[in-house]
C-alpha cells in the first residue's frame, strides 16, 4: 500500500508546474502581456455568448473564462493553450440543463474534473493521438453546424423554444419568427457576423468581434431598440465559492453525462494543444499534464457558478498568432476578463443577445476549413465516409456518440484494409542438392505456401478457406517467416486448418515461426499439434527435407540419406526462410 501511494505521489509531482514554466514567463513578458490582452478582447463576447447558449447565463461564461482560464494556464500541459467555455461543450450542456437543471450542470462539471485528473494520473493523454484525422474533421464540421443552429433563436429575436435537439429547436424558432418576425434582432446578428467575416479577411490582426459588439450595443442604446433584448444584469464580481449545488443523491444519474463531458474536454483540449504545437517551432505540450490542468479547472469552475471548460482552439490560435511564448499570455487573458467582470459589468449587461448570436454565427462559419474538408473527401472513400458519418452523428445525436461512431467505423475500415494485406501464396520448392527425379517426386507430393502479412481475426477465416482447398498432396509446408502478427483467432484458425488437412491425410509442416509468435500458438495448442501431425522447422529447406523423410517413411519415395535438421532453438533470426 505504501509503495502504491509512493508511486502515485511521484506521478503527481510530474504533473505540477516547475521552474521551467517560470523561466519561460520571464523571457518575453511584454509580448505575452500584449497577446493576453488581444485574446481577452476576442474571448469576451465568446465567453458571454457560450454562457448564454449553455442555458446558465452570461455570468457563467465569464466565471468559466476567468477561473478555468487561470487554472488551466498554470497547471496545463501547453504553454500556449487558452481555456474557457467553448461551443463544443455548449452543445453537450444544453440537453443536460434541460434534463437536470443548472445544478446538474455544475455537478457534472465537478465530476468531469475528477475524471480528467484520474485520466492524467493514469497517463491516458497519449492515447488521444490515435483519433483519426477524418473523425476530427467531421467532429469539427458537426460542431460548427450545431453552434450555428443554436444561435438561430437569439439571432431571430424569438424566445428559445422547448426541446433538447438542435434541429427541432431551430425549426420551432423559424416557425415562431415566421408568425412574429423581429427584423431588428436579425439585422443586428447579420451585421455583426458580416463585420467579423469581412474584417477577418481584410485585417486579420484586428479584433473585429469586440468592435462589432460595441457598435451593435451603441446602436441599440442610441436608437432605443427595445426589440433587441440585452443580456441583462450581471453581478459585479465573482460569487463566493460554494458547493451548495451538489446533491449527493443525484450523482448516480449524472455519471454518464460526466463521462461525456470529460471525454469531450479531453478530446478538444488535446486537439487544441496539438494545433498550437503545429503553429509554432519548439513547443511541445504534455498531454497528461494538460488533462491534469483541465481537470483542476473543471473542479474549480463550478464552485464559482461556471460551466465545464476545455481548451479553446480559436482563442489558442489567436494567442499563438499574436506572439505568445509562455503561459503568462493565457493568465493575462484571465486577469483582464476578471477586471471586466468587476469593473464593467453594467456596460456588458447592455449587449444585445442578437449581437452575441452574430459573433457565434461567424465563429461557426470560420471553424469550417473548406480546404481540409476537400482534402479529406478526396483522400479515400473511407476517409470521406468517416468524415460524413461523424459530422451527421454530431448533428443528429451528440458529440460523444459521434466520436464513438467515427472511431468504430474508422477502426473497422482500417482492419479491413490490414486484413486485405494478408496473402497465402504458393512458392516453388527449393530442393537443394536433390536429383531431378527426386525433385519431381517431391514437387508431386509437396506444396509450399508463404503467408504474408497479419494472421489475425479479421483475416484468419479467409486464410482457412484458402488453405483447406489445397489440391491432393501428401505434405503442405507453411512458410511463416513473413507473418507480421498473429492473435488467438489466427492461431485457432491455423490449428483448425491443420486438423482438417490431417483428416484428408495431408501433413502440415511449418518453417520460420518467429519467437514472439510462439506464445500465442502454444497457448491454443497449435504448436503442439503441428509437432504431432507434421513438424516445425527453422528454415524452409529443412522443412522440405523433413517432408522428404516423411514421404520416404511412408513408402512414397525410395530411401535416400537424410540430412540432419537443426532444432529451432539453434537457429538465429537471420536464418529464418
Amino acid at each position: 500500500m505504501r509503495l502504491l501511494f509512493g508511486r502515485a505521489g511521484a506521478r503527481l509531482t510530474t504533473l505540477l508546474p516547475g521552474r521551467t514554466d517560470v523561466a519561460d514567463m520571464r523571457r518575453g513578458p511584454r509580448r505575452d502581456l500584449l497577446a493576453g490582452l488581444t485574446v481577452a478582447i476576442v474571448a469576451l463576447p465568446l465567453a458571454l455568448g457560450f454562457g448564454v447558449s449553455s442555458g446558465l447565463g452570461a455570468q457563467a461564461g465569464l466565471a468559466t473564462a476567468v477561473v478555468a482560464g487561470a487554472l488551466a494556464a498554470i497547471f496545463g500541459g501547453s504553454n500556449l493553450q487558452v481555456s474557457g467555455p467553448t461551443g463544443a461543450m455548449t452543445v453537450v450542456l444544453v440537453p443536460i440543463v434541460a434534463q437536470h437543471g443548472p445544478s446538474g450542470v455544475l455537478t457534472v462539471g465537478l465530476m468531469a474534473g475528477v475524471i480528467l485528473v484520474a485520466l492524467a494520473v493514469l497517463r491516458a493523454g497519449k492515447y488521444m493521438q490515435y483519433v483519426p484525422a477524418p473523425v476530427v474533421e467531421g467532429f469539427t464540421l458537426g460542431i460548427a453546424c450545431v453552434i450555428g443552429l443554436q444561435q438561430i433563436p437569439n439571432a431571430l429575436g424569438v424566445p428559445r423554444p422547448e426541446g433538447d435537439r438542435v434541429l427541432v429547436v431551430t425549426w420551432r424558432a423559424l416557425d415562431e419568427f415566421a408568425h412574429r418576425p423581429n427584423w431588428t434582432a436579425l439585422a443586428l446578428a447579420v451585421a455583426v457576423a458580416a463585420v467579423m467575416l469581412i474584417g477577418a479577411r481584410w485585417r486579420p490582426t484586428i479584433p473585429f468581434s469586440i468592435l462589432a459588439v460595441i457598435a451593435a450595443t451603441g446602436v441599440a442604446q442610441v436608437a432605443g431598440l427595445t426589440s433587441a433584448k440585452p443580456i441583462g444584469d450581471l453581478p459585479s464580481g465573482l460569487p463566493a465559492p460554494s458547493l451548495a449545488f451538489l446533491d449527493l443523491g443525484s450523482l448516480g444519474t449524472l455519471i454518464a453525462p460526466a463521462v461525456a463531458v470529460a471525454a469531450l474536454a479531453a478530446l478538444e483540449s488535446l486537439l487544441s494543444a496539438a494545433v498550437a504545437d503545429g503553429m509554432t517551432v519548439g513547443q511541445q505540450h504534455d498531454p497528461d499534464r494538460e488533462l491534469f490542468g483541465q481537470g483542476l479547472a473543471n473542479i474549480a469552475a463550478p464552485l464559482f457558478g461556471g460551466v465545464p471548460a476545455t481548451g479553446a482552439i480559436a482563442r489558442t490560435a489567436v494567442n499563438v498568432r499574436t506572439g505568445a511564448g509562455s503561459r503568462l499570455a493565457a493568465l493575462t487573458h484571465a486577469a483582464i476578463l476578471a477586471a471586466i467582470v468587476f469593473a464593467a459589468a453594467p456596460l456588458v449587461s447592455k449587449i444585445p443577445l442578437a449581437a452575441l448570436a452574430g459573433v457565434l454565427l461567424a465563429t461557426a462559419i470560420r471553424m469550417v476549413e473548406v480546404g481540409s474538408l476537400r482534402a479529406m473527401a478526396k483522400a479515400t472513400r473511407s476517409d470521406a465516409l468517416i468524415l460524413v458519418l461523424t459530422a451527421v452523428a454530431t448533428l443528429a445525436l451528440d458529440l460523444v456518440y459521434a466520436v464513438i461512431i467515427g472511431l468504430v467505423v474508422a477502426g473497422a475500415l482500417a482492419l479491413r484494409a490490414v486484413a486485405e494485406q494478408a496473402r497465402l501464396e504458393e512458392i516453388p520448392l527449393d530442393c537443394g542438392d536433390h536429383s531431378d527425379e527426386e525433385h519431381a517426386l517431391l514437387a508431386e507430393h509437396i506444396v509450399a505456401y508463404r503467408i504474408d502479412g497479419p494472421l489475425f481475426f479479421a483475416a484468419a477465416h479467409r486464410f482457412l478457406l484458402e488453405l483447406t482447398e489445397v489440391a491432393e498432396v501428401r505434405v503442405v509446408i507453411l512458410r511463416m517467416s513473413r507473418v507480421t502478427t498473429i492473435d488467438a483467432t489466427g492461431a485457432l484458425v491455423l490449428k483448425d486448418a491443420v486438423e482438417k488437412l490431417a483428416r484428408r491425410g495431408i501433413v502440415v509442416m511449418t518453417s520460420g515461426i518467429r519467437p514472439g509468435q510462439r506464445q500465442v500458438l502454444d497457448s491454443v495448442g497449435a504448436l503442439e499439434l503441428l509437432r504431432q501431425r507434421g513438424g516445425e522447422f527453422a528454415t524452409t529447406p529443412e522443412a522440405i527435407q523433413g517432408a522428404h523423410v516423411y514421404l520416404e517413411g511412408a513408402g512414397v519415395m525410395r530411401p535416400m540419406p537424410a540430412r540432419t535438421s537443426r532444432s529451432v532453438s539453434e537457429e538465429t533470426e537471420e536464418t529464418v526462410g
